[in-house]
Formats: structure tokens, sequence, C-alpha cells
């Protein structure tokens, strides 16, 4: 089972490395999160697997990384600016401030909260006695559109600068780029282009760990096709995505396909669905799949006046505006859904247990740990000619451990997910033939426990392969 509740994950989280409250130190600052050095391993992982499946392993995509920052009419061409916004209410009490349609949806569903206009937000949770989550009141005052969008100001002089925004997507770099991409690398419908990137949304209601915060990171694919095709690419994707979680272990029965309504759908499109995941606190978006149609395209050919039609190569009187397949990832959501899936609790045989994260090994931050019985100095010596050994001759990442007692150590290997430990002893340098012939390690797996006796030699091409 994984893990029950969020306090689990929160904990282990900062008593191994994995995520940090962010500015801890000086109190912290709201909803901000730093990764650890473990963190910093999984995170870069999940980007690579991601990468190598739908970028490199695709002979139809590409890559790119635009800039954070970029021109203000973009952000008006995409609608971004008119309409990316939430209904902001307060309490007359306490002067709690909230989103509405939050509170709406957690008590009749994400269908009831989607379809609400601004102006039916209060007299709903007037309606339906929603109190306010901090003092317990019904007493709210009338909804105001909240712009999610960080403001920021580029020029020498403060205040005298050009008001420009910090994205709150990656998808329109990818958009504004896109006569780039197919002037420069020969590209045929369908193709689509992959980045991965930073994002910043003023969220009035962050919350849930990592869920839900103001700065995140995106995996995101744009996917030109030909208009008409697009339902059937649509369908590719979905199909696509779903496969990559489960083969990274997510079970089947925490994964769900909700699709929008009408009336829920964003400004650009014109379907979209959620993979959802079952977190401790109940389903919650863990991956989002729009059909955005020629929308963007086409503001932008109409803001910029630049022509974003595709030609065709092969007939070049045939110009047009291909539709976009949008694939979404969250990067520190789909981070979040491995934690948790991987976290388990096991009763050992001596009625002990152990808390072991079972992380798919691609994701692991280490490949493997290596750990001297004691700290003899022949024992750490030869440990430390068998790291730098792996080092040069494999690409694994590898952890050394001296502290503690040896079972301590495995304990701590289990608990952030190394798949295998490898023991330096006696038997290895020659002191103890019970333990081992000379220049042999035992090797013990994170998951089954059982322990194998190999020779170096073995160990190095057993680690190769």
């Amino acid at each position: 089972m994984p893990a029950k509740s969020l306090d689990q994950i929160v904990s282990l989280s900062k008593r191994r490395g994995f995520i940090f409250p962010g500015s801890d130190i000086y109190g912290g600052l709201a909803n901000t999160w730093d990764y650890g050095p473990l963190g910093a391993e999984l995170k870069n992982r999940v980007k690579r697997t991601w990468w190598q499946t739908f970028v490199h392993g695709r002979q139809d995509m590409v890559g790119l990384d635009a800039s954070i920052l970029m021109n203000a009419k973009v952000w008006e061409a995409s609608g971004h600016v008119g309409n990316f916004a939430d209904p902001l209410v307060d309490c007359k009490n306490c002067k709690e401030r909230t989103r509405g349609d939050k509170l709406i949806e957690e008590k009749l569903g994400v269908e009831a909260a989607a379809v609400l206009k601004i102006e039916q937000v209060q007299p709903m949770l007037l309606a339906e006695k929603i109190p306010c989550p901090k003092c317990g009141k019904v007493a709210w005052t009338e909804a105001k559109r909240f712009n999610l969008m960080f403001r920021t100001q580029q020029g020498v002089v403060e205040g005298e600068g050009n008001e420009i925004y910090l994205r709150p997507e990656t998808a329109q770099g990818i958009f504004v780029n896109f006569k780039n991409i197919v002037d420069t690398m020969r590209m045929r419908l369908p193709f689509g282009v992959g980045q991965i990137g930073k994002a910043f949304r003023n969220e009035i209601t962050p919350g849930n760990f990592t869920f839900r915060t103001r700065e995140f990171e995106q995996m995101e694919i744009e996917y030109f096709v030909e208009p008409g095709t697009e339902a059937k690419y649509f369908e590719e994707w979905k199909d696509a995505v779903w496969e990559w979680f489960l083969s990274f272990g997510i079970a089947k029965e925490r994964l769900r396909i909700r699709e929008h309504g009408a009336d829920e759908l964003s400004h650009y499109s014109s379907r979209t669905i959620d993979i959802e995941y079952l977190f401790p606190w109940g389903w919650g978006e863990l991956f989002g799949l729009a059909n955005r149609a020629d929308y963007d395209l086409k503001q932008h050919e109409k803001f910029s006046g630049q022509d974003m039609k595709f030609t065709d190569p092969d007939d070049p009187k045939k110009k047009f505006l291909p539709y976009v397949v949008e694939p979404s990832f969250g990067c520190d959501r789909s981070i979040l859904t491995f934690l948790l899936e991987a976290y388990t609790e096991e009763v050992l045989e001596n009625g002990e247990t152990r808390t072991v994260m079972k992380l798919d090994p691609r994701l692991a931050p280490y490949d493997l740990a290596i750990l001297p019985l004691s700290k003899k100095e022949q024992l750490i010596g030869k440990a430390q000619e068998l790291y730098k050994r792996i080092v040069q001759e494999t690409n694994l990442v590898c952890d050394f451990d001296i502290t503690g007692s040896i079972g301590k150590r495995y304990r701590r290997q289990d608990e952030i997910g190394t798949p295998r430990a490898i023991t330096v002893d006696f038997g290895t340098i020659g002191e103890d033939e019970k333990q081992g012939e000379r220049d042999t390690v035992t090797i013990r797996d994170r998951d089954t426990l059982k322990q194998e006796r190999l020779s170096i030699n073995e160990l190095i091409e057993k680690l190769k392969r």
C-alpha cells in the first residue's frame, strides 16, 4: 500500500533530504519548497526519463528551452491577461482570503464549481452553508476576479520599466517559436515539441505539500497535426501517457481518467481530459491532455502580424494553421505521486517494521550504495577503490556510507529507495574466509532482501549490463 497520509511523505522528505521547506532558517516562505540532495537527483531522473521517452524516443519530436520572461503581448494574445483568473472571496468575520470555487469543489465536486459564473460563487457558498476554513463562519464577500500571473518590471530604473509577467505556462514559448522550429528542423506533420521548465502562478490557496505551489515545473508537449486528425492523436497520447505512469509503478486502481464538461473547458480548449491520482486527500489532477485546435497559432498570427501557417513541403500551395494536441505533465506532482506510491511499511520476520521507498530503479536517487562493514582502515580503503572503479566503468550513481552500524545503514538506504547495497567485509580483504573469498562482496536487494556473493569483477560486469 502507498502512504496513507501526506504527513508520512512530508516527514520522510525532510528527514532524508528529499524536500525541505523553503527559506527554513528564516521561518520559511509559505508554500515554497527546496529539493534537497536526494530530491534533486529524483527530480532530474524524472525529467530525464520523461525526455528519453517522449523526445529522444520518438522520431516526430524535438525539444526546446524557451525564456521565462516574454514580451507582454504574448500573454495578451494567449488570453491569459483577460481570462486567467480565479474567483477570490473574503471571510467577513476573520478576513481570510480564499478561492470560492475551490471551497465549492471540495463540497460539491469539480463539475459543480466549474459551471459557476463569478457572480454565482458567493450565493452558492451561502446557500450551501460552506464555512470559512479558518474560523468556521459562513459570511462571504462577493467574489472578485484575481489574475494569477506574477507581474514584474523590466528596466534599469525602479518604477519606470515595462510591465512584464513571469510565465504561467511553458506552452507559449513553443507557439511563438513554431516558425523557427519548422524552418530550422525541416519538420513534417505530425510533429511535437517538448519542453521542461519553470512556470509561476499566484495561487490564492496553494497547499498539499508540492501538489499546488506558486512556483512549479512543467513537462509539456505541443503536438502539431493536420486539422481533422486531432482526435486520433488525442487518443494516442492519452494511451501513451497512461502507460508511462503505469511503467513506473503507479497502481492502475489509483489512476482514473476524467473528461472535462463543456462548461469546464479552458478558453483555448475544445476537449480536455485529466489523468487523476487517488492522493491521501482524494482524487487530484496528475496530468492534463487538451485539444487546443489552432487557437494559439491563430492568436499569435493576429497579434504579431506574422504568418504562422505551416507550408506542406510536398505541396507549397498547401498552407494552413495546424491543430495542437497538448499533453501537459506537472513535474512536481509526478514526483509527489511517485513518492506516495513508493512509500511502504513492512513487518519483518523478527517483528520489526522497516520503511522502504520502492521507487522504480530508474528513478531512485542512487543506483547503489557502497557500505564498508566497519570503519577499519583496510575496509574503507577497499570500498573506496570499488567506488572509484564503479564510477569510472559504469554510468551509475553511488552513495558511500560509513555512518552507524551496517543494519542502520541498510535501513537508511531502504528508506531513500536505493535498489542495491554492496557490502565490503573482512572476506573481501582476505581476513575472514567465513564471510567470503578474497575480492568478493555481498550485494543486497532492496525489495527482496536477498543477498548474493559475487567477485568484484563479476559485480562490475553485472552492473555494466
